[in-house]
């Protein structure tokens, strides 16, 4: 009986040991890549999150045919200026570009087949933007007012906007750029 008794003993710590042995390896893994202050990561995360608000996407061009490379970044009055085609992530500061071009917001959601797609060919064509047309990249998930505002319902939706972001036209299914471009208005 003693035997019996030494052996469960000797089980329950070991099972223990081993159980403090996987949450510590839990958080040593789950703390990889931080630093010891997560005060100090956020405030660097936020100020990369800022810089990227008025990055212009790299390969853009600007109206004296400047190419643009990865890092530039411009203000509110350059984006205004700008009068080549782009393809971009939306941000509301980026609507003042339909004042001399066309801006569409593109539904997107990275889990959608069809938007995957369209998001390829338009990468492949960034030279085939025309000059003035800004196509806006928004995220089906996470904006939900906008989605709401224009009454879209499922992604692979595009709304061309006005500067005061007033919806002009809306519509679905565009796989590659040149569908997209004709139908602007």
């Amino acid at each position: 009986m003693k035997d019996i008794n030494q052996t469960r003993g000797n089980a329950v710590v070991m099972g223990l040991i081993i159980l403090a042995v996987l949450i510590g390896g839990y958080f040593t893994l789950r703390g990889n890549g931080e630093d010891s202050s997560g005060a100090e990561q956020t405030d660097v995360a936020q100020e990369e999150e800022k810089n990227i608000e008025n990055k212009i996407p790299e390969g853009a061009m600007m109206e004296d045919g400047t190419i643009i490379k990865d890092g530039d970044t411009t203000s509110n009055q350059d984006i205004a200026e700008k009068k080549s085609g782009s393809f971009e992530s939306y941000a509301p500061e980026k609507l003042v570009l339909a004042e001399n071009g066309d801006v569409v917001l593109f539904f997107h959601a990275s889990w959608c087949p069809y938007c995957r797609a369209a998001e390829n060919d338009i990468n492949q064509n960034l030279s085939q933007i025309p000059s003035g047309v800004h196509i806006l990249k928004t995220n089906y998930d996470t904006e939900t007012a906008l989605k709401q505002k224009y009454g879209v319902t499922y992604q692979h939706t595009f709304v061309q906007v006005d500067a005061s972001g007033n919806l002009i036209k809306k519509w679905s299914g565009s796989e590659t750029l040149s569908e997209i471009i004709a139908n602007i208005q």
